[in-house]
């Protein structure tokens, strides 16, 4: 099975969140801290030891969370002060895989004028 999230605005959480929280806990931290609208894209939390996610999108009727703890190993988050951080999909698909999406998105092509 392949999961595939997309959404044209996706946040990822610069600092750890208690993981006690669920669907109400998380809506109040963006509510509270952000004031953004719930409904607007698709939120990612970790962790305090980077192990686990969880995801919180608004689908249809209803709220969606999504968790996902690796086996082993840890997520790559930049953590900061700025509080919510700006990613895409594809940004997301490698989070989620568990690879260092940060290295990979700083990846630039290499372009040669002279091949000799």
């Amino acid at each position: 099975m392949q999961l595939k999230l997309s959404s044209p605005k996706i946040w990822l959480a610069t600092q750890a969140v208690d993981f006690r929280r669920s669907i109400d806990g998380l809506c109040e931290i963006i509510q509270v801290n952000f004031a953004m609208d719930l409904k607007e894209g698709i939120y990612v939390f970790y962790n305090r030891d980077m192990s686990k996610l969880k995801i919180l999108t608004w689908h249809k009727n209803g709220f969606v969370i999504i968790y996902k703890r690796l086996e082993h190993g840890r997520f790559t988050v930049r953590k900061s002060n700025e509080g919510l951080l700006t990613i895409d999909d594809k940004q997301l698909s490698w989070l989620l895989a568990g690879l260092d999406w940060m290295s990979m998105t700083d990846w630039k092509e290499l372009e040669f004028d002279n091949y000799f």
